[in-house]
C-alpha cells in the first residue's frame, strides 16, 4: 500500500485526534484540520513523533471559503486526498423548546453543512483517481435520536442519509462511503457538555446505564472502525453505518 493522504477534520482532539493517530500507524500522511489550530498542531506533533507525516491546517467547516482554501493547502504541501474524514462537530445539551434559530443554524451548518462542504471538495479528485474512502463521524443520536439533542439528533440523521446517496452515486468509481456512529464516547467535547450542565455526574451515569456494556467508549475505539473503513481491505463496503456504541445502537 502507498501512503494514501487523509486529511481528517476536528482532528485536534478527541475521536478526531485518535483517528488521525490510527491512520498515521496504518501508514497513511495525515491533514489535520481543525478551527482550533493549536489542537491540530498537537496532533501533528504527535504523529511526527510516531514516525509518520502529518500537517496541520485551520479549518472552519462552516464556512465554505476556509474548507475549500484548507483543501487547497492541503493539495499543495501533499499532494491529492485520497482519504477524507469528517469528524468535526458541536453540540449542547438542551431541550428543543429552549433553543433558537440561531442554536439550529450553529448545530446544522457544523454538524451537516460542514460534511457536504468537505464531501464537495474532495470527492471530485478522487472520483478521477479511481479510489477514495469517505468516512463520516455520525451519532447514534441520529439514529434513534436523543433527549435534549434534537437538533444535533436531526443533523446526525441527515449525515447517515447523505453519506448512504453519496456511496451510491460514487459506487462504480471505487470510492466508498461509510458512516460511524459513536455512542456515548469519553471526548473534551462530552466533558465541556457535562462540565456545562448542573447534573454532569448524573449524566455519566445515566449514559452509562443505558449501554448494554454499562459503560462509555473510548476515542481509540471509535477510531478503530474508521481505520478499517478507510483501508484497502474495505474496498467492497460502502453506505454502511456502524455504531461503535457498547450494543447501545443494535440493528
Amino acid at each position: 500500500m502507498n501512503q494514501r493522504l487523509a486529511l481528517v477534520t476536528g482532528g485536534g482532539s478527541g475521536i478526531g485526534r485518535e483517528i488521525c493517530l490510527g491512520l498515521a500507524r496504518d501508514g497513511r500522511n495525515i491533514a489535520v484540520a481543525d478551527i482550533n489550530l493549536v489542537g491540530a498542531q498537537e496532533t501533528t506533533a504527535m504523529v511526527v513523533q510516531s514516525g509518520g507525516t502529518a500537517i496541520a491546517v485551520h479549518m472552519d467547516v462552516s464556512e465554505t471559503d476556509a474548507v475549500q482554501d484548507g483543501v487547497l493547502e492541503v493539495i499543495d504541501e501533499l499532494g491529492a486526498i485520497e482519504v477524507l474524514v469528517n469528524c468535526a462537530g458541536w453540540d449542547e445539551l438542551m431541550p428543543f423548546m429552549s433553543t433558537d434559530e440561531a442554536f439550529w443554524d450553529r448545530v446544522i451548518e457544523i454538524n451537516y453543512k460542514g460534511a457536504l462542504r468537505t464531501v464537495h471538495a474532495c470527492l471530485p479528485s478522487m472520483i478521477e483517481a479511481g479510489w477514495g474512502r469517505i468516512v463520516n463521524i455520525g451519532s447514534d443520536a441520529g439514529r434513534v435520536g436523543s433527549s435534549f439533542e434534537a437538533v444535533y439528533s436531526g443533523a446526525k440523521g441527515g449525515v447517515i442519509a447523505f453519506t448512504k446517496t453519496v456511496a451510491r452515486e460514487v459506487a462504480r468509481s471505487g470510492v466508498t462511503a461509510n458512516v460511524v456512529c459513536p455512542g456515548p464516547t469519553d471526548t473534551p467535547l462530552l466533558g465541556g457538555i457535562v462540565a456545562a450542565s448542573d447534573d454532569g455526574d448524573k449524566i455519566i451515569g445515566a449514559m452509562a446505564r443505558a449501554v448494554p456494556m454499562k459503560r462509555i467508549g473510548t476515542a481509540t475505539e471509535v477510531a478503530s472502525a474508521v481505520v478499517y473503513f478507510c483501508s484497502e481491505e474495505a474496498s467492497f463496503v460502502t453506505g454502511q453505518t456502524l455504531s461503535v456504541s457498547g450494543g447501545l445502537t443494535m440493528s
